[in-house]
């Protein structure tokens, strides 16, 4: 029945269970991939928004008059 449901991609398949058959299949490397934010294209995109939209370089102290 588990088999059925995660063939189906559906959503109340635990994480383990997945795990399992990806390690089954010889492909627990992938499971790294899963969690990983760059194969992630809205991830991607959100962090992108909330990166400064302009960065100014610091202003230099103006000389002094008598140095």
């Amino acid at each position: 029945m588990t088999l059925l449901r995660l063939e189906k991609g559906e959503p109340g398949v635990a994480v383990g269970i997945c795990a399992t058959v990806l390690f089954v299949l010889g492909l627990a490397d992938r499971l790294a991939d899963i969690a990983d934010p760059k194969n992630d294209p809205i991830e991607l995109q959100l962090e992108e928004e909330h990166l400064p939209k302009r960065i100014r370089t610091p202003r230099r102290p103006k000389p002094t008059a008598g140095a």
